[in-house]
């Protein structure tokens, strides 16, 4: 059995049950792993959902019970208000909620990509009541500004939503970054296939416009791990061309206790990479 049939296998066995909670009206999705004595909050990347992080969470299972979430408009998880982002003061509330129905005082925090800035956002307002924190190649440390639709006039974000209907317009920028030489042919190419359907370019869209108040003072975020002496463990690919190394320092070179990984892969299979390390060290 290859190795990607042995996780997919294995995810499939971990999963202990997937459950929703409702608050003001928005739904959240999340799947319960593990039965370890301390608990863990895990938020997966863009295009993904709560399970796509279950071979990080079965390797942490003895030690962690893990409850991954649906981010919205990912998933089985939904946003009551899409004309209204999500603030971190928002996001801490709902947090809270949560744990008060699981009875959890403290915990730790898994994140993949995307679901860096949901892991960010929860140091920044709860980091008393944070243990740990795993990061694999965590989005919301270095931002380019092409990426952060809030940084654009009103009219390009507009232009914006119309390529939910308009394809083409999106697919002649493509082609005119292409020619010119400007991305990496492998960020085009992940950016591709997130856009060839209507269903995927509503949730680039949304996600953008929702998540777009997630942006955060990594000075600050330092100051709250170092305050409270919280271990970062960072997991980052070789060949990512998305989430590099020298752009996670920016974080990591303020922090007193952290850990960095390199592991021998890229962007789309660090997941299962991070797993077989944490396999490796136990």
């Amino acid at each position: 059995m290859n190795l990607f049939l042995t996780h997919l296998y294995s995810d499939i066995l971990a999963i202990v049950k997937s459950e929703t909670i409702k608050f003001d009206g928005h739904i959240i999705q999340y799947y319960t792993y593990g039965k370890g004595s301390h608990t863990m909050l895990a938020f997966h990347g863009f295009g993904q959902d709560g399970t796509a992080l279950a071979p990080v969470a079965k390797s942490l299972a003895n030690q962690f019970t893990i409850y991954s979430f649906d981010i919205f408009y990912h998933g089985k998880s939904y946003w009551n208000t899409p004309d209204q982002p999500l603030s971190k003061d928002y996001l801490k509330r709902l947090i809270t909620y949560f744990n008060q129905q699981k009875g959890v005082l403290t915990f730790s925090i898994l994140a993949f990509s995307m679901g860096g800035k949901f892991a960010l956002s929860i140091v920044e307002n709860m980091s008393e009541s944070i243990e740990s924190v795993y990061l694999i190649a965590p989005d919301g440390i270095q931002t380019q500004r092409w990426y952060n639709l809030s940084t654009y006039p009103l009219v390009f974000q507009k232009y914006f939503q119309s390529m939910i209907v308009k394809p083409s317009r999106f697919f002649s920028i493509v082609n005119a970054v292409k020619r010119l030489r400007l991305v990496d042919k492998g960020l085009l190419k992940f950016a591709e296939s997130q856009m060839d359907t209507v269903k995927k370019r509503r949730r680039v869209y949304y996600s953008w416009i929702i998540f777009q108040d997630l942006t955060f003072d990594l000075q600050e975020i330092s100051n709250e791990l170092n305050r409270h002496s919280i271990v970062v463990k960072m997991f980052l690919g070789e060949h990512d061309k998305i989430i590099t190394e020298v752009g996670m320092n920016k974080l990591i070179g303020k922090l007193n206790h952290s850990k960095l990984h390199i592991l021998n892969c890229g962007h789309n299979n660090l997941i299962e990479y991070t797993a077989d390390f944490l396999n490796q060290k136990q």
